[in-house]
């Protein structure tokens, strides 16, 4: 009879365990449900799509053997795959020193230099891109003062290029750079640099054996969210390099708008999709094998 009651008294623990254990789970059912309907549903739709014929509707595996074949829109992978990854070293190089001076200057230009750094945000895409056409185009502001100047007789090809493109899309990127790297600097400790320097360390060595590699998941982060920015990107290459310029964001619109062609847009978006992918995930990677090495 003890041994019953025991019994009972356990699994009625265990019920209420699980109960209370399911209630965690409660505050997930509202993002989950969000994701599902505006994330997982559309993305599947856009797979199921990619296997359709573009004029019969049927079952079709030509879209994604023209994208594999088509010699154009190879170049337009490659093309993006280059411009996305320029983008993520120029707004990690330049991010660092501003975010580094952001996280340990206590000077009152702090404030200044912070809203500095995030008020291209204030500004919409398509204001700032034409702006920096302003500036780059042959007739623009640098052209004309160098033309001015005599450094130069005929106009520099500073725009309708992958320069052009890459330079806009570095300042649209940038705050997000800067806030990426300043949260990682930020978590580092000061005194460790004060200790280094203490001992003798230059302030190279500091930076290069100290700052650098306790920054490594900052700097990943940064260069991530610069080259998926970057790959998604439409107005900035469409505006800053021209009908010539082709990546996979304005291949997708011209066959979604022009060609009508949406399972070879919906092939092209899934490529994009699996590159920024892998590209996130080998970069988790080697933050782990950097962070195990620097943990030895």
């Amino acid at each position: 009879m003890i041994a019953m009651t025991i019994a009972e008294t356990g699994s009625a623990a265990t019920r209420l365990r699980r109960r209370f254990a399911l209630r965690g789970y409660i505050p997930l059912v509202p993002p989950i449900t969000f994701l599902m309907i505006f994330f997982a549903v559309p993305i599947g739709m856009m797979i199921g799509i990619s296997f359709q014929d573009s004029k019969t509707l049927a079952f079709s595996l030509g879209s994604y053997e023209r994208v594999f074949t088509d010699d154009l829109i190879l170049a337009g992978i490659f093309r993006t795959m280059v411009m996305s990854g320029l983008v993520a070293i120029c707004v990690t190089v330049m991010a660092y020193p501003v975010a580094y001076f952001l996280a340990r200057s206590t000077s009152r230009w702090r404030t200044v230099v912070f809203a500095l750094a995030i008020a291209p945000e204030l500004a919409g895409v398509v204001l700032r891109t034409y702006g920096w056409l302003i500036i780059l185009e042959d007739r623009g502001f640098i052209n004309d003062a160098l033309i001015w100047l005599g450094v130069i007789s005929s106009p520099l090809p500073l725009a309708k290029n992958l320069f052009g493109v890459v330079v806009g899309l570095t300042h649209v990127v940038l705050p997000f750079g800067i806030l990426a790297l300043l949260t990682s600097i930020q978590g580092i400790d000061p005194n460790i640099e004060k200790a280094a320097q203490i001992l003798g360390a230059s302030r190279a060595s500091v930076i290069r054996h100290i700052l650098l590699p306790l920054s490594i998941p900052g700097i990943v982060s940064s260069l991530l969210i610069s080259f998926t920015m970057a790959a998604s990107a439409y107005a900035t290459p469409a505006l800053l390099g021209g009908a010539r310029f082709k990546v996979l964001a304005t291949m997708i619109y011209e066959q979604i708008m022009f060609y009508i062609n949406w399972p070879l847009a919906a092939v092209m978006a899934i490529v994009m999709l699996v590159m920024m992918l892998a590209i996130s995930f080998a970069g988790a990677r080697i933050e782990t094998r950097l962070h195990k090495k620097l943990n030895v």
